[in-house]
């Protein structure tokens, strides 16, 4: 058995059993991933995937360990990577960063500019995603620190460490009556026109489930991953906009009033992610101290080894 065997089983279970996906991912033939699995077969003596003529249809009973196991190979062999880049290149490398537009774009200019200053060597790759796609890249070792406010705790796969809470503040013209109302409820905003974020991004959910408490029906028209797209369109008189509270710092225009919307909305929590069992090089552990002064060295590899809980921070 050979690391290519691990990586085209591997490969595979992510593509869904799909192997023409897994050979396209992968940079090789179809024929060539089906009879490398094969042979890994017929060395364990088991059936990893059963199958319907040549096409896979699921995964066998002991192919799920067969995957557990290959699993912590293969993240292993990572480690050995980063080990051996570690102690070879001190100061240089690449650091891969998965995260959302809004984290991309507000927050993390800083720690990165204070990164390359520490580590001037370090290459910086950034990857915005949905948050469950920044999930997956940090599973799947695209990305070695992932930043969301959604979904990063949902997977055990992840360590995950909250940095900082924010809130939403509603966006408006300044000439809007809602401009200066001293309380406004969610009856306010239930019959205005609403822009806001998709979904899947920045806290939507927490939205809807304001409403929804209050059996509301809120009038979205329009939904972005951008809160400079949601700003845009509120100053053209689309309608108000719903944004996180970190889109209007040192906003340069000012011809947008900004209402704090905790107390409708709560709190939302960023957090950061790693690989479970993966090895942080220096860089990576610098960065996520630069990220939040809640996050240090040591607390970070406490909690990779599983020994801190949110309420510790």
């Amino acid at each position: 058995m050979n690391l290519h065997q691990f990586r085209f089983v591997q490969e595979a279970a992510r593509r869904n059993l799909n192997l023409t996906e897994a050979a396209k991912a992968l940079h090789t033939s179809q024929p060539g991933v089906s009879k490398a699995i094969i042979e890994l077969e017929e060395e364990l003596g088991v059936d990893i995937f059963a199958r319907h003529g040549k096409r896979l249809k699921r995964i066998t009973e002991p192919g799920q360990h067969v995957l557990r196991s290959v699993e912590i190979i293969m993240r292993e062999v990572g480690n050995l990577r980063r080990i051996g880049e570690q102690f070879s290149a001190q100061d240089s490398g690449t650091l891969s960063i998965a995260t959302t537009h809004t984290q991309a774009r507000y927050v993390l200019p800083v720690p990165v500019a204070g990164l390359r200053e520490a580590y001037p060597k370090v290459h910086i790759s950034l990857h915005q995603a949905t948050p469950h796609e920044v999930a997956r890249m940090v599973i799947d070792e695209v990305a070695e620190i992932g930043m969301a406010t959604e979904s990063l705790a949902d997977y055990p796969e992840l360590v995950t460490l909250p940095c900082y809470a924010w809130q939403h503040v509603l966006v408006v013209p300044n000439e809007h009556p809602l401009a200066h109302k001293e309380r406004i409820g969610l009856e306010d905003l239930a019959h205005e026109a609403l822009i806001t974020y998709h979904p899947s991004f920045t806290g939507r959910g927490k939205i809807d489930q304001a409403f929804g408490a209050r059996k509301l029906q809120p009038r979205v028209v329009l939904e972005a991953i951008d809160s400079d797209v949601i700003k845009t369109y509120v100053r053209l008189g689309l309608g108000v906009g719903i944004v996180a509270e970190m889109a209007m710092r040192d906003d340069p225009v000012g011809d947008l009033a900004v209402r704090p919307m905790g107390q409708l909305f709560g709190q939302n929590v960023a957090r950061v992610a790693f690989k479970r069992g993966a090895y942080l090089r220096n860089f990576v552990y610098r960065f996520a101290e630069l990220i939040s002064d809640r996050l240090s060295r040591e607390l970070i590899a406490r909690a990779m080894n599983g020994h801190v809980n949110d309420y510790e921070l």
